[in-house]
């Protein structure tokens, strides 16, 4: 009888340490393969899918697997009725990052999330990003996009805000990022060559 016991403890002993860990810190000495992928949403449904699944991953203790969910943003110049404005768009409409391990309950856990369609990938495997990619995207993500312009050397350009106001003017010149640009204004008899950023003409003619 003593010895029945003592295997039955030592079985529970070994259960216990073999056991899988999901949830919670790995053991100590071990690592997680954290890597970067991407996820396709419903349009228009990424901030409720990454506030949906942010809430699932804290009550279910996942923190240690899946790590971070990112939706990239930038903000981008955008000239309206002569007016610039600083707007925020999605660098990727429908997709959101996700720093995660993949293993069988943190895929299901994911692709279970209401508004979820799947990963990128094959169809039962997700392909991770590169570490560069990941990094050009995520440092790039708050970058401010520069207004840019249509015009060509020669177009006619009519002026809409400053001391040259409702003036015509021909494009001589468009810089390499075509945010700004060069044009000859007709003054008082003489030629005068202005610079002009975006947003302080309107393009007449092509």
């Amino acid at each position: 009888m003593p010895d029945r016991e003592a295997k039955k403890k030592t079985e529970i002993k070994k259960s216990a340490v073999s056991a899988p860990v999901e949830i919670g810190k790995p053991k100590e000495g071990s690592e997680k393969d954290i890597r970067w992928y991407v996820i396709h949403t419903y349009s228009g449904y990424e901030n409720k899918v990454k506030d949906t699944l942010t809430r699932k991953v804290h009550s279910m203790g996942m923190d240690d697997t899946i790590i971070q969910i990112l939706l990239p943003m930038h903000d981008e110049e955008e000239v309206k009725d002569g007016e610039k404005k600083v707007v925020s768009r999605k660098v990727f409409p429908g997709y959101l990052l996700i720093q995660m391990e993949v293993n069988d309950r943190s895929w299901y856990v994911v692709r279970n999330t209401p508004g979820v369609t799947g990963f990128v990938g094959t169809t039962t495997k997700p392909i991770p990003l590169s570490d560069e990619e990941a990094k050009r995207i995520i440092e790039g993500k708050d970058k401010k996009q520069t207004a840019k312009t249509d015009a060509k050397v020669g177009d006619t350009i009519k002026i809409t805000r400053g001391p040259f106001a409702d003036r015509s003017a021909v494009v001589l010149d468009v810089s390499d990022d075509r945010s700004k640009i060069k044009a000859d204004i007709s003054n008082f008899g003489t030629t005068t060559t202005i610079e002009l950023e975006v947003g302080y003409f309107d393009l007449l003619h092509k």
